[in-house]
């Protein structure tokens, strides 16, 4: 199973950036990672170098964290507004999202 992924305008080729031409990449899913990992609450925390995304399922005693995801700033940069972008398409289509309150409880980490 595989999707594919389209970018542009900008995107790299032999050492340079070329404009205005879109390439296509396909993507593969691993068959352990497609049914996908759900997750009630995250940790972000970050180094000058890079930001971590730790999402867990919290289910009070415990929780457990079931991905983590280092991206680069940049790499955050994009990923926020890709979420921004498809978070407005969602509303147009089902309407306003509401928030939920953030837990009040406190979570650690045990190694």
């Amino acid at each position: 199973m595989g999707n594919r992924l389209e970018w542009g305008p900008m995107f790299f080729a032999g050492g340079e950036f070329m404009a205005n031409q879109k390439k296509e990449m396909k993507i593969r899913i691993p068959e352990d990672l497609q049914a996908g990992a759900y997750a009630n609450n995250t940790l972000v925390s970050h180094t000058r170098e890079e930001f971590i995304l730790d999402f867990m399922m919290a289910a009070p005693p415990t929780g457990t964290v079931v991905s983590r995801v280092i991206l680069s700033p940049g790499h955050l940069k994009r990923f926020i507004n890709t979420l921004q972008t498809n978070l407005q398409k969602h509303e147009q289509a089902f309407g306003t999202v509401q928030a939920v309150d953030v837990p009040s409880s406190k979570i650690g980490f045990s190694g």
